[in-house]
């Protein structure tokens, strides 16, 4: 769908108020199929949501064709695409909400300001190359590629409206003797033989894009349609003015044969040879091939590559617009649609969050090793004989029907512990996932989202329900219930070394023994919108931060998790979320009104004083983790960065190194030894080495074959017993060797 500009009143006054629970607050624009608003979720996301015309609503065949691009936009949510939030195509008015990207469209950009230059044309060229890669690899022909429909966000192009596209597997088929598309930039089969069009068709398209972004016009041009076509299917292609490098290859993808066009893989090969401008301080790379299971480069490993479009105008100009991205192997994208005050791209923020009732923190401490209460993961070194040693493997747990939540797992004494939106919990062997036990879920929890994964706590296994606000505890042996308590709604789960911490909305805590279930207190800390973390290992204090209501200071209270009391309180200036204690520190993300985090904070827990450490560049609603003196964030524009803690506050000395992912959406990141993990929204494990930042491997996306291909939360990866175990949306848990990620 593409970005749509701001529009007065007119045949479209008649704007509902809501699109499911989704308050729309400001018409972005119209377009033939709907009218986009700009809406807010619950959790602050900012939303492009398209409601389509009430005229359009009564008509069965356009329903079907908007179910259809509901669909298609599902399955290739990826980083050069607009991921889908929420949608409903049988309501009265049926709708569909988009995360809010902010970037002008490749056709008002070349209007605007001339042909791009050789460098800004070869990064496009990857980006829209990688984006197609992704688009076919879901079984997905978009069909209507065009420069209104690439959307030059911050982090690279992004492919829009997939209003009809056709996914290959569709019972939906172009109507004999009708033509859709543009015809500039539709191939000769579309003219042809609209309904044989496969993906050779959008290389043709992708070809005469880039025609246009060189030299401001198509390789086909005129004022007549009609012409046009003819020109499309009989002549050769006007290519003066492309740069002669690339004038072979750009004649490649518009052949009149389709099986004479290269693939996107092969269009990414041929671009990975261009020489890319990076920063010293910043590793960006060009999309690299996949054959078999590992990347290939010439030493085995992504080469650099590209950096994000730029265009010095755009910093004074609001524009209607959507996402992008080129860069790293298949990412996560989302929906775009305008520029506003800041030029950070609002996307998901529930990457580790719990849902459905149940908050969340977004980030937690390494605790060296440790698993169950207040850790992140057990930590486990690399290299190791049983990390060589060990076989991948990879099994299904059941998500229930229409669900994309990969499922959430911990490690603790020797199992794994898994979660998924229609098991409540199962027990699985690290050595080969065989299941010892696996618990259904029943009645109103079956189709809710999962909380999180299982926490073993006191001898038992926590299992948070939230369709039925209720916390159960199993017997890690059997997966027997052996006792279970209420959990409001609305409620955030904490759990400590003797204790689960149910902290309620009104920030009233019960404190519950973890062995027992019995109520050991009952008291009020902190504030409303407060955020919990523990200490390493559920070990001591808990701490509470909850930011004043004008976002200019922040509340910290340390809890004594076995009285109730509290031991202290700081008052600290900034908007502060807490990421974890550790080494006699608690660390905070330093975030402005816009949830766009810009410094990381150490309290000293004995002197409790301060220190802030800068980002060098602010990051869009980071997660983060920090292990030892170093504060690893992610930020949804996908760049991941490593900021040393214990300097003295300068931004450029503190960043040890910055990776530009290029995976827009993930989960939080896990340090694990001498590597840096994170999962991707595509089900791909990414390995990054800790101490310099280099990409050391991924496996192979695990989207599913479904439409339900984005996943509202991203578990993060558990290293352990020399595997990373990870888990997917198309519901895999599967488990890796960690010894050497360049062969996963």
């Amino acid at each position: 769908m593409p970005p749509l500009r701001s529009t007065g009143t007119g045949p479209e006054a008649e704007h509902p108020d809501y699109a499911g629970q989704y308050r729309l607050e400001a018409v972005l624009g119209s377009g033939g199929m709907g009218v986009v608003h700009l809406a807010t979720s619950g959790s602050g996301l900012r939303l492009a949501v398209k409601v389509v015309h009430a005229d359009f609503a009564a008509d069965p065949e356009f329903r079907a064709r908007f179910r259809q691009e509901v669909s298609a936009a599902r399955r290739v949510s990826g980083a050069f695409t607009a991921p889908v939030v929420d949608a409903d195509t049988d309501a009265e008015r049926p709708w569909m909400a988009t995360l809010f990207i902010e970037g002008p469209t490749l056709a008002e950009r070349v209007k605007r300001n001339g042909p791009l230059g050789a460098d800004e044309l070869l990064r496009l060229g990857a980006g829209l190359a990688e984006s197609l890669r992704d688009i076919h690899r879901a079984g997905v022909v978009h069909r209507d590629l065009k420069p209104s429909n690439v959307l030059l966000a911050a982090d690279g192009p992004k492919v829009i409206d997939f209003g009809i596209s056709r996914p290959s597997d569709s019972d939906l088929r172009t109507e004999t003797g009708k033509l859709i598309g543009t015809p500039p930039f539709m191939a000769p089969e579309q003219f042809q033989r609209p309904r044989e069009v496969g993906p050779a068709a959008d290389v043709f398209a992708m070809g005469s894009v880039l025609v246009h972004a060189a030299t401001g016009r198509g390789p086909f041009d005129s004022d007549s349609p009609y012409i046009v076509a003819y020109q499309v299917v009989h002549d050769e292609p006007d290519l003066a003015g492309v740069p002669q490098e690339l004038v072979p290859l750009f004649r490649r993808c518009l052949a009149k044969d389709p099986d004479d066009r290269p693939t996107p893989d092969a269009l990414m090969a041929a671009l990975r040879s261009a020489a890319y401008r990076t920063s010293d301080d910043t590793q960006a790379f060009i999309p690299v091939q996949r054959t078999g299971e590992r990347v290939e480069g010439a030493d085995g490993l992504p080469s650099p590559g590209m950096p994000s479009v730029k265009d010095e105008e755009e910093e004074a100009e609001a524009e209607c617009s959507v996402p992008g991205g080129p860069g790293a192997p298949g990412r996560a994208a989302a929906p775009v649609f305008t520029r506003g005050v800041r030029r950070a791209v609002v996307a998901v923020a529930v990457g580790s969050l719990a849902v459905a009732g149940v908050l969340g923190v977004r980030a937690l401490v390494d605790d060296g090793g440790r698993s169950g209460p207040g850790a992140a993961v057990q930590r486990t070194g690399t290299g190791t004989e049983a990390g060589r040693a060990a076989r991948p493997w990879n099994i299904s747990l059941w998500s229930g029907p229409g669900s994309s939540n990969a499922p959430a797992c911990s490690y603790a004494s020797g199992a794994l512990y898994c979660g998924a939106g229609g098991v409540k919990a199962a027990r699985l062997s690290p050595a080969d996932g065989k299941a010892a036990w696996s618990k259904e879920k029943t009645g109103a929890s079956r189709s809710a989202s999962g909380a999180g994964a299982p926490v073993l706590a006191g001898g038992l296994l926590h299992v948070v329900l939230p369709g039925a606000d209720r916390l159960e505890a199993l017997d890690p042996r059997t997966g027997e219930r052996r006792w279970s308590v209420g959990v409001p709604a609305g409620s955030f789960v904490l759990h400590t070394a003797k204790s689960v911490l149910l902290v309620r909305a009104d920030a009233t805590v019960q404190a519950v023994d973890s062995a027992t279930g019995a109520t050991r207190w009952t008291r009020r800390h902190g504030g409303t919108g407060g955020r919990w973390v523990a200490s390493p290992g559920g070990e001591g204090p808990v701490y509470a931060a909850t930011p004043s209501p004008d976002g200019t200071s922040t509340t910290l209270v340390a809890v004594d998790p076995d009285s109730g009391a509290a031991l202290w309180e700081q008052r600290l200036s900034g908007m502060l979320s807490p990421v974890g204690a550790s080494g006699g520190a608690v660390f905070l993300l330093a975030d402005d009104t816009d949830g766009v985090t810009r410094a990381v904070v150490r309290l000293d827990t004995t002197t409790r004083a301060a220190r802030r450490i800068p980002l060098v560049t602010p990051l869009d609603q980071a997660q983060a983790t920090v292990r030892g003196n170093t504060a690893y964030l992610f930020g949804v524009n996908g760049s991941l960065v490593a900021v040393d803690l214990s300097g003295t506050g300068d931004a450029k000395r503190a960043q040890r190194w910055r990776l530009e992912t290029s995976v827009s959406r993930a989960s939080r990141p896990v340090a694990a030894g001498d590597r840096v993990y994170l999962s991707a929204a595509d089900g791909r494990l990414l390995a990054v080495g800790a101490a310099d930042g280099r990409l050391l491997g991924q496996t192979e996306p695990r989207m599913g074959k479904g439409p339900y291909t984005f996943a509202p939360t991203l578990p993060a990866p558990v290293p352990a017993a020399g595997k990373v175990f990870a888990t997917a949306p198309d519901g895999s848990v599967f488990a890796v060797a960690d010894g050497d990620p360049a062969r996963w």
